[in-house]
């Protein structure tokens, strides 16, 4: 006797399969975290930060002890065996008087910037304390036509890095403005990019110093008279002259690089000369525009220290500066802090225009 088998279709298994299907195809893939994924991008990131600090710490207390020996024999030669007795025991004991003043450990920097920390807190208390006790006099000043009483005191580490943060997007923005019109200019123009080329090679390779003496002696001119200043003016000028070449030379390349074809349909199109520019050729331009965008901003934070330096601007430069004149036994560990944020924030710098590139730009391919 033949048993009879019923096949029975079921929709929704078949829906759920279908689903499944289109899922798979329409929403991105996700990485799957092996444990070869988490070694990679977790682990061994890790495993180098550790190991970094371990040869900082390796290297620091080696400088420290070679400092150590050459202090006490020093006492030795010079003032006898009781003399490098005591000075053993002052460097043994951590007195800070007689510390040897060499490269500071991970634990001493890490002091360093708990100590900066608290003081902008107590600066910061200051500040609004000093705000307080002056609202009344200032509204009766500004009401006479006054100045108001501004707060005197010295600025807090936190304080110059933010006017390190002005200073340097102050002159972002006029290397922005100077370099992207003048190579969109001497893009469109064979003849122009060839006559005022000579100048972009000459000028270019300028140091940040010379950039600066220059715009010293025009500012100090133009503002002899004037209570603006001047320390931010020389400061921010001289950073966007120093790394605005980037950008116009990656500019004048790009607009004269665009496919011909574009230029061919703006002209069928009938676009005008600005139309073009702006729907055609700043478009086509803009990954090229925004790699010298990148350059331009991270030359500027780099030369931003020594113009701050020589300036005289209260920014990181004048911190750094200060704190090696100062020679205090913390002043090295202090040092160290400012490098490391100095760092941070260039490499901060660098990924908020790498995305305002992969925003704006028609290539949706991410630029790493």
């Amino acid at each position: 006797m033949k048993q009879s088998v019923t096949v029975v279709k079921d929709d929704n298994v078949k829906f759920g399969t279908t689903a499944k299907a289109v899922a798979a195809k329409l929403l991105p893939k996700m990485p799957k975290w092996n444990v070869q994924t988490f070694l990679r991008k977790v682990l061994i990131p890790l495993a180098s930060i550790l190991l970094f600090i371990g040869l900082w710490h390796v290297g620091a207390k080696a400088l420290f002890n070679i400092e150590a020996d050459y202090k006490i024999e020093k006492a030795l030669t010079d003032q006898g065996q009781a003399a490098a007795d005591e000075m053993a025991a002052c460097i043994a004991s951590g007195d800070v008087s007689c510390q040897p003043n060499t490269l500071p450990s991970p634990a001493q920097v890490w002091t360093s910037f708990n100590t900066l920390i608290a003081d902008h807190k107590t600066i910061s208390a200051d500040k609004a304390e000093f705000k307080a006790k002056t609202a009344a006099l200032n509204e009766k000043r500004e009401a006479e036509g006054k100045a108001p009483i501004t707060y005197t005191g010295r600025p807090s580490f936190v304080d110059q890095i933010f006017t390190s943060l002005k200073t340097v997007f102050a002159g972002f923005l006029l290397a922005l403005v100077i370099a992207v019109p003048v190579g969109i200019i001497i893009g469109l123009s064979p003849t122009l990019r060839n006559s005022f080329n000579w100048l972009i090679q000459i000028f270019k390779p300028v140091s940040p110093v010379v950039w600066l003496l220059l715009v010293f002696m025009i500012v100090k001119t133009m503002t002899k008279d004037s209570d603006s200043d001047s320390a931010f003016i020389i400061s921010f000028i001289s950073v966007g002259l120093c790394a605005m070449w980037a950008t116009l030379v990656n500019t004048a390349m790009g607009v004269s690089t665009v496919d011909k074809d574009y230029i061919n349909v703006a002209k069928v199109l009938k676009l005008g000369a600005i139309q073009k520019v702006f729907k055609v050729i700043l478009p086509s331009s803009l990954p090229l525009i925004f790699t010298g965008l990148r350059i331009t901003l991270s030359v500027a934070w780099m030369v931003l220290i020594a113009i701050e330096l020589l300036a005289q601007s209260p920014g990181l430069g004048s911190f750094v500066w200060e704190e090696f004149q100062n020679g205090a036994n913390d002043s090295n560990s202090k040092i160290i802090v400012a490098m490391f944020v100095i760092g941070i924030i260039g490499f901060l710098l660098d990924r908020i225009m790498l995305t305002i590139q992969n925003m704006v730009s028609f290539n949706k391919n991410a630029t790493a």
